[in-house]
């Protein structure tokens, strides 16, 4: 599933070329993935409106209107966005295609089906997509130790678990709390309530250091977006722990060891992590 790193990849290649663009019309082809309102509101409403840009909360997009209307995207674990000329060949499990002006279309497919729209009139509130339940971003100066320490630090689920709850932070998945933990040396299944205060000093750094890392290393330009059909993420090379078990530690030549934890896959190593 897209994380923080990979979603925020996805609007900084489309935001700039979806900015003016007009939606002449929406094609709906799978109308469950349209959560609130309907799909025919959903098109009614947006038919004739522009674009002014994209922002990112968490794992969501976000696509802004002029009139001050925005569209709330997850992605969920196969959902993708992709911006294409309208005479280009769809891609497969195509479910939603926007008819924008210039001869482009915005398109959402979606292989699983569990990705969802939301639309949002200017001054509505939010009480469908749980956008307004998230916990704070890794790059809010608020984002501390203390706020951590606050949040999780008399809890005494895994630690693991308690960097994946968007309610506290937002953006972290799978992939990079395992990445995050390496970073800090701390074994993912110690609870929460077990960590130092210099524990927590520790991920308050590492945690937006090692996600800006990863931002950068997925950019790539609108052609290779397009190209890739918006799945080439570039992290895979730098990744020291995720998905690498039974490998050497980068770090001290250990054997990696993978451990299931909260219903999730974690990889360790466990003379750099010790429980």
């Amino acid at each position: 599933m897209p994380e923080l790193p990979e979603v925020e990849a996805i609007k900084r290649v489309l935001s700039p070329q979806l900015q003016g663009l007009v939606i002449e019309d929406i094609l709906i082809r799978r109308p469950e993935v349209i959560a609130h309102p309907d799909g025919e509101a959903f098109r009614t409403r947006l038919a004739g409106q522009s674009f002014s840009g994209m922002e990112r909360r968490g794992k969501f997009l976000l696509l802004l209107l002029e009139n001050g209307d925005r569209i709330i995207l997850h992605l969920r674990m196969t959902g993708c966005l992709l911006l294409t000329p309208s005479d280009l060949p769809e891609e497969k499990h195509t479910h939603l295609i926007f008819r924008l002006s210039a001869g482009k279309e915005l398109r959402f497919t979606d292989i699983r089906r569990f990705g969802r729209f939301w639309l949002l009139q200017k001054g509505e509130e939010d009480p469908y997509s749980g956008l307004e339940d998230l916990g704070r971003e890794p790059f809010d100066p608020a984002f501390t130790a203390d706020y951590l320490r606050s949040r999780l630090g008399s809890r005494k689920k895994a630690v693991k678990e308690c960097l994946m709850d968007q309610n506290v932070i937002a953006g972290i998945g799978n992939i990079y709390a395992d990445e995050i933990l390496f970073a800090a040396q701390i074994h993912p299944a110690r609870p929460a309530g077990s960590l130092s205060g210099g524990e927590w000093e520790r991920l308050a750094r590492i945690i937006p250091g090692k996600l800006s890392f990863f931002i950068e290393k997925n950019e790539m330009t609108p052609e290779e977006y397009l190209e890739t059909k918006g799945q080439d993420y570039r992290n895979g090379p730098f990744l020291q722990v995720y998905g690498k078990e039974g490998q050497p530690c980068p770090v001290c030549g250990e054997s990696l060891r993978r451990r299931v934890i909260g219903g999730r896959g974690s990889t360790f190593c466990p003379n750099c992590q010790r429980e």
